[in-house]
């Protein structure tokens, strides 16, 4: 019986520990909102990075990403002319999470962000 309520006992406290455990991460959705391919999609967030060959117009590119330190979320893409792109999206802390939405343009990226630090 005793075994019974230690091993019942171990099992709350392993369920416990776990429920207070989540990484934080943030969604984001990058947007081609032109009627043009865009291309060459590179976006880099503090302690990461990630790429997106093409994106059809009107499509979208779901991604989730986990910032490591502080710093700026950038991104470049090409236009369908071959123009090459930069912006600067916003900062990002270590630990926000939330939501983060980019539309791209054939001129610019236009970024939403709800994002809270924990």
């Amino acid at each position: 019986m005793k075994i019974k309520k230690a091993c019942a006992l171990l099992l709350l406290l392993t369920l416990a520990a776990l429920a207070g455990c989540r990484s934080h991460v943030i969604r984001m959705t990058i947007i081609n909102a032109s009627s043009q391919s865009v291309t060459t999609i590179a976006i880099e967030y503090p302690g990461a990075s990630f790429g997106i060959n093409s994106l059809a117009p009107g499509k979208e590119f779901p991604y989730t990403i986990k910032p490591t330190e502080t710093g700026m979320l950038k991104i470049e893409f090409t236009d369908a002319a071959g123009k090459d792109h930069k912006a600067i999206l916003g900062k990002l802390q270590k630990n926000d999470e939330g939501v983060i939405t980019v539309r791209l343009t054939q001129e610019t990226a236009v970024t939403v962000m709800q994002l809270a630090a924990r």
